[in-house]
């Protein structure tokens, strides 16, 4: 068999129409790799903008209506508070009131059977205030209303009030209650009236 001559001016051209031919699909494949990473972009691109916060002026102002709805909260939820607090204010003062008359009702009652009696025994009589006096008294301390005592006691602001300076009664008497004109009395600790006393000069 002959064997054929290679010609190698035919082979480099076979070569180079099959790196032609191979060219353009790898011109294809690029653009193909290109148009997906434009998607890929895209994508990230809307998810950039989802996670990208609002508008800040926008959040201002649900910040602000926001607070405007806990604040008028707050002031109905005071106003209730504050007229709650002043009805059972009231209802107190009535209720002190009320227990403070029902205390005294028996006191009045032995005033009227003391007025009913005929007796005209001055002894008897003086007996019958006595005993009114001294449940009255009781009665007082029972409410936590005690008197204020002024014998022989040092003068105090706290709970005297001076009324007359008495001189010439010695150093030992400078500074002392000499006569009480009128009773003092406390409630609970607090002084409700002073007592009018005359002090040693």
């Amino acid at each position: 068999m002959e064997e054929k001559e290679i010609n190698i001016e035919e082979l480099l051209k076979k070569a180079e129409n099959e790196q032609e031919t191979k060219a353009p699909e790898s011109e294809e494949n690029v653009n193909a790799e290109a148009a997906t990473d434009t998607n890929v972009t895209e994508e990230e691109a809307k998810t950039d903008e989802e996670s990208a916060p609002a508008d800040p002026l926008a959040e201002l102002q649900n910040q602000i209506e926001e607070l405007k709805k806990e604040m008028l909260y707050k002031q109905a939820e005071f106003e209730n508070y504050r007229k709650r607090t002043i009805k059972e204010k009231a209802e107190l003062i009535l209720g002190g009131g009320e227990k403070t008359i029902k205390e005294i009702l028996p006191v009045l009652d032995d005033f009227e059977r003391a007025l009913a009696d005929k007796t005209e025994d001055p002894n008897a009589i003086r007996e019958g205030m006595q005993l009114i006096f001294n449940k009255f008294v009781s009665t007082l301390e029972k409410m936590g209303v005690k008197k204020i005592e002024t014998e022989g006691a040092d003068f105090n602001v706290d709970f005297h009030e001076a009324i007359a300076l008495v001189p010439g009664l010695g150093d030992e008497m400078k500074g002392k209650v000499i006569d009480c004109t009128k009773t003092g009395y406390m409630l609970n600790d607090k002084v409700i009236r002073h007592a009018q006393v005359a002090v040693g000069q």
